[in-house]
């Protein structure tokens, strides 16, 4: 923007300055050759006394004038065909003159002034007196003034240049910091405010985008209240449900119930926890996909063999670290598996399988050998053809998102779709003869920064590809 309202006030001064010098320099040229004319015009009606006397007083004077200006040389032509002074030819203008008549004409190399004399002795004739202007006469100092006049307007337009630069210094630093601004309240930083300053327009636009930060921050701080509010109304049920729990004879069944209110609880205080949470409070975070995804498989394994259902869980050696916390990643394994049994007959097998990932993070895959989804777009908010609410899935993408991943559905080896979570969602598998129903190691993802973990969650007969 700055150098463009540059090149604007160059191009209106330009145009304004070349409409000016032009014409002036047009108009001292003329006056130079004006002058120049005048002059001679001068030294020629100095001579018409001595042409009306004649004799060697006329010859006198034509050599004592051509002797002082012999630039401008001056030639008498007496009637009878007698020349005094320099030599020059009869030419079509002097033979006019000759006539009666006083008058410049062009002449090669310059112009000639002509001056008719007439009333000689005994009435012989018309004299003419001619002085010739050489070319360099007619153009004395225009070239000086031209340049001055060039020099004139550089510097006006090297003036106009810096006084354009510092008006869109004064343009483009506002815009640069309510630029800077806006990114920091992009990247969550609430506290973020433009300063108003600048002309009438830049004052509006910071004040409104210092409006609309603050009524941000009021929104979110109402939506965090309420999700903590809502989150600790929750304390009541649950400590009902543990009194209940802790009355029941069987102990194991106590102890499950238990542990399971105990698992609840704990989820509540994360909610509220986080929901205090300024925007942008929280650092870099991770976790073993390894020992989280392990962990929720054996966990699901009691439900899976009350309804004889085959479950093949296949890990990685070793540690593989993702870029989202333990919580999140065991709420979207707990999605994706809870598809399975809400979305798949009794007795459908189902697969949780992690590897790592080529570019960086981990894969994270559920698969089942159910029927599939109908609807291609399952995965979006409040999309539902099961009875469910239908955010399942939208939690599952908006975590693997937030870590850099993304949601894919595809069918799996065994039927249905595939669901997969990652940057590009692009994939290779085995020929048919040969697949396994485990996508080989993916292709990198151009321009792939070392993401953190994708999920891919899975109803029936889907594949859940979740990769970091």
């Amino acid at each position: 923007m700055r150098l463009r309202l540059v090149l604007l006030v160059v191009a209106i001064s330009s145009m304004v300055l070349i409409s000016f010098l032009v014409p002036l320099a047009l108009v001292l040229r003329t006056l130079a050759a004006d002058r120049a004319v005048s002059s001679a015009s001068d030294r020629a009606q100095s001579l018409i006394p001595w042409v009306s006397t004649g004799g060697a007083r006329l010859d006198s004077a034509v050599a004592q004038l051509n002797t002082a200006d012999p630039s401008r040389p001056a030639t008498v032509f007496l009637p009878g065909g007698t020349v005094v002074g320099l030599a020059a030819p009869r030419s079509a203008a002097v033979r006019l003159a000759a006539g009666g008549r006083s008058f410049s004409a062009e002449a090669r190399g310059g112009q000639e002034v002509l001056v008719a004399v007439q009333g000689l002795p005994q009435g012989t004739g018309t004299a003419v007196i001619r002085v010739f202007v050489p070319n360099a006469q007619l153009r004395a100092g225009v070239t000086r003034a031209w340049l001055l006049l060039s020099a004139i307007g550089l510097g006006l337009l090297v003036l106009s240049v810096v006084v354009a630069d510092q008006l869109a210094r004064s343009l483009v630093r506002p815009l640069r910091a309510l630029a800077r601004v806006s990114d920091r309240l992009a990247a969550g930083d609430l506290s973020a405010r433009a300063a108003v300053v600048g002309p009438l327009e830049m004052r509006q636009v910071s004040s409104g985008l210092n409006h609309l930060a603050a009524r941000i921050g009021e929104l979110l701080a109402h939506e965090r209240e309420t999700a903590a509010d809502l989150s600790h109304r929750l304390r009541t049920p649950l400590t009902a449900l543990r009194i209940d729990a802790e009355s029941l004879q069987d102990d194991f069944e106590r102890a499950q119930l238990i542990s399971d209110v105990d698992s609840v609880e704990r989820m509540v205080n994360e909610i509220i926890r986080t929901a205090r949470r300024p925007a942008g409070a929280a650092g870099r975070v991770a976790c073993d996909a390894t020992q989280v995804i392990g962990d929720r498989a054996a966990f699901w394994l009691p439900l899976a063999d009350d309804q004889d259902r085959t479950m093949t869980v296949e890990m990685v050696p070793g540690p593989v670290e993702v870029g989202v916390s333990g919580e999140d990643l065991a709420a979207c394994a707990d999605v994706l598996l809870e598809n399975v049994f809400a979305h798949t007959p009794e007795g459908t097998a189902f697969s949780v399988r992690v590897s790592h990932r080529a570019g960086g993070g981990a894969w994270v895959v559920v698969s089942d050998a159910g029927p599939g989804f109908g609807d291609p777009d399952a995965a979006r908010r409040g999309r539902s053809s099961a009875g469910s609410t239908g955010l399942g899935l939208d939690i599952a993408r908006r975590i693997a998102e937030t870590s850099g991943g993304s949601l894919t559905v595809g069918p799996s080896a065994s039927g249905g779709r595939r669901h997969r979570r990652g940057r590009p969602a692009m994939s290779r598998r085995r020929p048919a003869a040969a697949d396994d129903g485990w996508p080989d190691d993916p292709p990198p993802w151009p321009s792939d920064p070392p993401p953190p973990w994708a999920a891919v969650p899975d109803q029936g007969g889907h594949r859940d590809h979740p990769f970091v």
